[in-house]
């Protein structure tokens, strides 16, 4: 995609009920659609259908995204399993990079880059989704001077990713599905004479700390060190100077809001402790065989081998309630 001053780009972001609202807007978009539409779901690393379910959906193609693609007018870019979709002077990249959100691809590292790549050609939309991916990214649009769009939570199958992005963002559209396709082929109409407002050096030092790129002397000049650890890879979270959404990020590049980091500490915590009880559990039944080993051997305590057994169990036996009674990751999502 050429760096013309009037070239639209179309920017969307969904996570759950996601796929089901794409169906619906590929159908409401006009074949001659005038700007490449690059989307976003949280499909984690799983095989993924949904190029082959967009493009048969609507009058225009979709097609999952390739490391070097020039964008073109009427068709969707969807970011492949596993890994972020950026777009970096008019070309798409792909990248492994490091999981934002415990999510890879997610919807901020896209928003970053179309913000800092087209600036106020960009138009970003956020549609349905749990906890609140998206919402930096929608911001740093709006800041380098383009346009946010955000599904009516309304009717979104989960509301708190708008909602999140409404709260973070003067948003300039809050629509329906049903509404959101005329409006995106007016939005994606060649605009001339706009500003173009310098990017606030704090987002390219953030782009730069995802990239790999000095990130800990980036990260020092845009956050300060937390007391919480990365749950992805232990190291340790700078809480960003961001006064509108609370951040973090570690030095290798994993990111997080604040519902983000409880909704992954939740996974991570309950990992931990059902690996804790398959231990203790592990090692009541080498102490109890311990003791029948004893006992036919006449060597050692067979008795004290069955007392440290029966602390275990009964160890086991209140982790496991714990266990059962930790709360779901979706309490966290306070939609």
């Amino acid at each position: 995609m050429p760096h013309s001053p009037e070239q639209q780009a179309i920017f969307i972001g969904a996570s759950a009920g996601g796929v089901y609202a794409m169906l619906d807007l590929v159908r409401a978009l006009p074949a001659a659609f005038p700007a490449p539409i690059f989307f976003v779901q949280h499909i984690g690393a799983h095989r993924s259908h949904l190029a082959f379910l967009l493009d048969g959906r609507g009058p225009i193609r979709a097609v999952e995204a390739r490391e070097g693609d020039v964008p073109a007018p009427g068709t969707i870019y969807i970011a492949p399993p596993d890994h972020h979709m950026l777009l970096e002077g008019g070309v798409v990249r792909l990248t492994r990079g490091p999981k934002e959100h415990h999510a890879r691809p997610a919807i901020d590292p896209l928003f970053r880059s179309a913000a800092l790549d087209c600036g106020t050609r960009a138009v970003g939309v956020v549609l349905t989704g749990m906890l609140d991916d998206g919402s930096a990214g929608l911001r740093a649009i709006k800041d380098c001077g383009g346009i946010a769009v955000v599904q009516d939570p309304a009717e979104a199958h989960e509301p708190s990713m708008p909602q999140s992005a409404m709260a973070a963002v003067e948003v300039d559209h809050v629509v329906p599905l049903q509404g959101m396709g005329q409006l995106l082929f007016e939005l994606a109409q060649p605009r001339t004479g706009l500003p173009a407002p310098e990017a606030p050096a704090t987002l390219r030092r953030e782009y730069a700390v995802a990239l790999g790129e000095r990130a800990v002397e980036n990260l020092k000049a845009i956050g300060k060190p937390s007391m919480f650890s990365c749950p992805d890879c232990g190291g340790v979270l700078f809480e960003l100077n961001d006064k509108r959404l609370v951040r973090y990020r570690c030095h290798t590049g994993h990111a997080f809001s604040m519902r983000s980091l409880a909704a992954t500490q939740e996974q991570v915590t309950d990992s931990a402790l059902w690996t804790s009880l398959r231990a203790l559990q592990e090692k009541e039944s080498i102490l109890r065989r311990l003791a029948e080993v004893q006992k036919a051997e006449g060597v050692g305590s067979a008795e004290a081998s069955l007392r440290e057994a029966d602390e275990l169990a009964a160890a086991s036996a209140a982790l496991r309630k714990l266990t059962l009674k930790a709360p779901s990751s979706a309490s966290f999502d306070a939609s």
